[in-house]
């Protein structure tokens, strides 16, 4: 091979394309890689056509490509941040939460406050319309959350859990206050079970 002319050692001619000229870099360096001197002398013709070719970048000529001007920024570009973290961290979040039409919304709603003002017109917390009326509620927030997914057992748990929550903290709302809720209109065990109501609309509607 002939060091004057770094075309003719890389056997290319003058008006090669880039991707020919590192084809042609690549296949002769592996041909003599036992070769020291020969890779020695691709790589020196390797670098003059790549200053010949800048040269000619310079000058207007021809576009040399980012990749063959600065070959180092392959290897220094940073990997691509995954954008699927986001949805790892959110996913157990995202499959509780539900986008309801406007039935949905609406039915459940309907039902609970006629549950609502079923314990309203309850004479005294002890009637029996009270605990009727609750385990309707229960069994109405079991049945929509049901229905979204067929999943009992989960809907089974979310509907425990909206219960308790509902009673406890309606419990603890109304035990603030040192008189019956609503003036003596409504006592605390009325207004918890009132809360829960509200609970068990949230959830049918807004859960799954």
């Amino acid at each position: 091979m002939s060091e004057q002319n770094p075309y003719e050692t890389l056997g290319l001619t003058r008006d090669a394309s880039f991707e020919e000229i590192q084809d042609a870099r690549s296949r002769l360096s592996q041909q003599y890689e036992n070769d020291a001197k020969q890779v020695q002398n691709i790589e020196a013709a390797y670098d003059a056509i790549i200053m010949d070719r800048l040269k000619m970048r310079q000058e207007g000529k021809i576009k040399v490509p980012d990749r063959i001007r600065f070959p180092e920024r392959k290897a220094e570009a940073p990997p691509p941040t995954s954008l699927d973290a986001p949805t790892v961290s959110t996913g157990w979040v995202q499959q509780f939460i539900d986008t309801p039409s406007r039935a949905d919304i609406l039915w459940p709603a309907s039902i609970f406050l006629s549950l609502a003002i079923l314990t309203l017109l309850a004479p005294n917390e002890n009637s029996t319309l009270t605990p009727l009326a609750l385990a309707l509620g229960f069994c109405a927030n079991l049945y929509f959350l049901n229905r979204k997914e067929r999943r009992f057992g989960r809907a089974l748990l979310m509907t425990f859990a909206g219960l308790l929550f509902g009673l406890i903290t309606g419990g603890l709302l109304a035990g603030l206050v040192s008189s019956p809720v609503g003036n003596g209109g409504t006592s605390p065990v009325e207004f918890a079970q009132l809360l829960t109501f509200l609970i068990f609309w949230l959830t049918s509607s807004f859960l799954r």
